[in-house]
């Protein structure tokens, strides 16, 4: 089995975690771009974007966490956060791809202010797993 079978229920909830970060990103950030960017510029519709994308992101990981015994640990919860942090910048990258971004612009945008924003929040992301540690009850003695 080796370390990949001790953590593959940490794999696959990052894998669970970034496709459906993923989904949600792609519906929110197609309002972004449509309606809100060419109003308020891309780093304000970015800004207005990430606080929304983070709390919903935050309350699946808290879900995800706490709905697995094997994600009670920090590492499984890092590999979780790591996977699935990967798999996010993978998919926007086939995704920019697909709408005609070569791959060397989609990386150059990251170096702008809305794509640091983006990337800032995505590195976020993936550590919220590990923010948000399942509650334990201690009992008073």
């Amino acid at each position: 089995h080796g370390v990949m079978g001790m953590r593959s229920p940490a794999i696959r909830a990052g894998l669970r975690y970034a496709l459906e970060a993923f989904a949600l990103g792609f519906v929110l950030g197609t309002l972004r771009v449509t309606l809100l960017a060419p109003h308020v510029g891309a780093l304000a519709a970015t800004a207005i974007e990430l606080p929304i994308m983070l709390i919903a992101t935050g309350l699946r990981a808290r879900v995800l966490v706490g709905a697995s015994v094997a994600l009670q640990g920090a590492a499984d919860r890092a590999v979780m956060g790591l996977t699935a942090f990967v798999l996010l910048l993978l998919c926007e990258l086939v995704l920019a791809v697909a709408l005609g971004t070569p791959p060397q612009q989609w990386l150059a945008d990251l170096s702008r202010p809305a794509g640091a924003l983006g990337l800032a929040g995505q590195a976020l992301f993936a550590l919220l797993p590990l923010l948000v540690a399942r509650k334990t009850r201690v009992r008073a003695g």
